[in-house]
């Protein structure tokens, strides 16, 4: 029996484990319980080692060869907003013959239950090579992509030679994504009583001058081919003064800045520091910082830096992918981009490790109300991720002429 039939024969548990993931409402930050969920599955269907890290990822080992390879799912969600909005229990786990319902089913817990249970495919059907295999439900993306693969390779000691991201794609391969940095620019002015103005200097019209010039900027950003183009914006302004009657001496502006392909963090803030020179202002550079707790209580600092990446079409990792798609499915693979951020943001742009995405769902039910995925796509993503890590082995071995 091959991967894809032993897949349709797991439908009903598939769908029944992600009801029962979605039923449990996991925000990021408070992830505890859905963890606990996924350890004890990956347990019962035999995987070789599981463990929850302290920055409270789940990591299920399958296999002990050469080639470590990764499967990432984030585990947490966004809230539901207005809940007037669904048609359903966001948190039911409702489903029928070709959908499951409720927030995270499509970004992303369909992913994380599909990997989880590829590693009972893989067991089952002695899909074991000459690889280690970490299948990842990693914590905290939506609220900082990337931190939870900063942890395991810096603190956790488990750096992959190659991760697959199970991030919604519809079932085409995902290379790459656009990167963000998050910064703030902080004006100083000089206080004076509002009556009389010209006596001091205004925070705020300061950095009106510098809001427009970012507007114009925006318009001047490179474009990539393959990525788009970069674009900054201003998404919140506040200012200080000691009274409602006085000239404000201190006004902060948050800056959404969007890197496409060969934009870096040191070229955005050189251009920055470029643009504030030319004007007569007293300003200056913040880079944010992200410093919430885990759902473990730790506390693990870093910039709200979050590199582009993109893989070459002609890398192993991607003809790997491709070949097992078409292996598969007998049709050609679909190839793109995200339009939102994943953790690849670390583990390709941060640490350059060969990162690929395939999952189920579509982008388009991301953090929206009615979130929805299709249990078809759960049935092929498992299939997916049971056969992928041994075509990739192959793929390095052929490579390699072994």
């Amino acid at each position: 029996m091959d991967s894809l039939e032993y897949s349709e024969q797991m439908r009903d548990s598939l769908v029944n484990f992600l009801s029962r993931l979605i039923k449990t409402p996991s925000l990021s930050g408070h992830e505890e319980n859905v963890v606990v969920l996924i350890r004890d599955e990956m347990e019962k269907l035999g995987f070789d080692e599981v463990f929850v890290d302290n920055f409270g990822n789940v990591i299920g080992r399958i296999g002990s060869g050469k080639t470590r390879i990764a499967i990432d799912g984030h585990v947490d969600t966004v809230d539901i907003g207005d809940e007037k909005q669904w048609q359903r229990d966001p948190f039911s786990g409702e489903f029928d013959d070709e959908w499951v319902y409720g927030r995270g089913a499509a970004d992303q817990k369909a992913g994380v239950a599909c990997a989880v249970y590829a590693g009972r495919v893989i067991k089952d059907l002695d899909l074991i090579d000459d690889f280690t295999l970490y299948v990842v439900g990693s914590a905290l993306e939506e609220n900082c992509d990337g931190l939870c693969w900063q942890y395991i390779i810096k603190e956790g000691g488990i750096r992959p030679d190659y991760v697959l991201i199970t991030e919604p794609t519809n079932l085409a391969l995902a290379r790459g994504q656009r990167g963000r940095l998050e910064f703030k620019i902080n004006v100083k002015g000089v206080s004076a009583h509002a009556s009389a103005p010209e006596r001091g200097v205004n925070a705020i019209y300061d950095m009106a001058k510098i809001a427009l010039e970012i507007e114009k900027l925006n318009e001047k950003l490179p474009r990539d081919e393959f990525l788009g183009k970069g674009s900054i914006a201003i998404t919140q302004i506040s200012s200080r003064s000691p009274s409602l009657n006085a000239v404000p001496d201190f006004c902060s502006a948050h800056v959404d800045r969007r890197l496409t392909n060969g934009e870096d963090k040191e070229t955005v803030l050189q251009q920055m520091n470029n643009l504030l020179h030319e004007l007569p202002v007293d300003a200056h550079i913040e880079i944010c910082t992200f410093s919430d707790p885990t759902h473990t209580g730790l506390v693990y600092p870093a910039e709200k830096y979050f590199p582009s990446w993109v893989m070459p079409e002609d890398h192993v990792l991607l003809r790997a992918a491709k070949e097992c798609f078409e292996c598969l499915f007998n049709e050609e693979a679909e190839i793109g981009k995200w339009v939102f951020s994943t953790n690849g943001v670390a583990t390709c742009g941060l640490f350059s490790i060969p990162t690929v995405g395939f999952g189920p769902g579509e982008e388009r039910f991301a953090h929206a109300p009615n979130e929805r995925v299709r249990i078809d796509h759960l049935v092929k993503a498992t299939a997916f991720y049971s056969v992928f890590p041994q075509i990739l082995v192959k793929s390095l071995k052929s490579k390699r002429g072994d």
